[in-house]
């Protein structure tokens, strides 16, 4: 049985996160191709995805152009098939197929319900969509995450999943799932606590889990939050 990571990001058999978990990796040539890659580049296979047909996933750490690869290896081994946003531009043409193929979703930013609605629409018109989002947007050190995967989860009302890539152990998976709420601040807290900045490629260019919505205004309604007298270390670290 495959070890997963706990709310704080450690090793442990199992996690009480409420969602059962696949038991069965995939069967096939894609499964076998992904199982294939996983060992020569050295990696363990980590906690395998919830059996729920529809939920948000966090992909980080994103440090390196190597990460999307690795994420969809580990979910291709589980037989997991990954949604991601892209362009509307990237699905047309001659080659717009391909793009498809690897789960892309075209989005398209000037359409008037938005990025975020255009993709709460997708999940209430499908009937299974696991969609990845890397919220740190570029392999670039950045002061902010993007919080699009959150807005999106608290939209659609659907749990959000901490996957992870750890490279100082070479092993990956999906973890727990935690409920995304109106209170942003208690959300990334659960973030924060998962996410080490030692499990990336590239420690240095890794951004410290925090949205701008935290700090300021937010996009969706969110509930009034009183500060508590310690904050968590990450978050002091991360508004430094």
């Amino acid at each position: 049985m495959s070890r997963i990571r706990d709310f704080q990001g450690l090793p442990v058999d199992s996690v009480d996160d409420g969602y059962e978990r696949r038991t069965q990796r995939g069967r096939g040539l894609r499964a076998r191709f992904a199982a294939t890659c996983l060992r020569l580049g050295g990696w363990t296979v980590g906690g395998a995805p919830p059996t729920l047909e529809k939920y948000v996933i966090v992909a980080a750490p994103h440090t390196t152009w190597w990460d999307g690869f690795w994420m969809l290896a580990f979910a291709w081994v589980w037989g997991v098939d990954l949604a991601w946003m892209g362009k509307a531009s990237l699905t047309r043409g001659p080659l717009g197929w391909l793009p498809k193929a690897c789960g892309v979703i075209p989005v398209d930013r000037s359409a008037p319900q938005g990025l975020v609605g255009q993709i709460v629409e997708q999940f209430e018109s499908r009937k299974s969509l696991l969609l990845a989002i890397p919220p740190e947007g570029t392999r670039g050190k950045r002061d902010y995450w993007k919080s699009g995967f959150y807005q999106i989860a608290v939209g659609a009302e659907l749990p959000i999943c901490l996957s992870y890539l750890d490279y100082g152990t070479r092993e990956a998976g999906f973890g727990p799932m935690i409920e995304a709420n109106e209170d942003v601040c208690a959300t990334m807290d659960q973030v924060r606590a998962f996410y080490k900045t030692s499990w990336a490629k590239h420690p240095e260019l890794f951004t410290l889990p925090l949205l701008r919505e935290e700090q300021m205004s937010p996009v969706v309604p969110l509930k009034p939050r009183a500060e508590p007298a310690d904050e968590p270390e990450v978050r002091e670290a991360a508004q430094a």
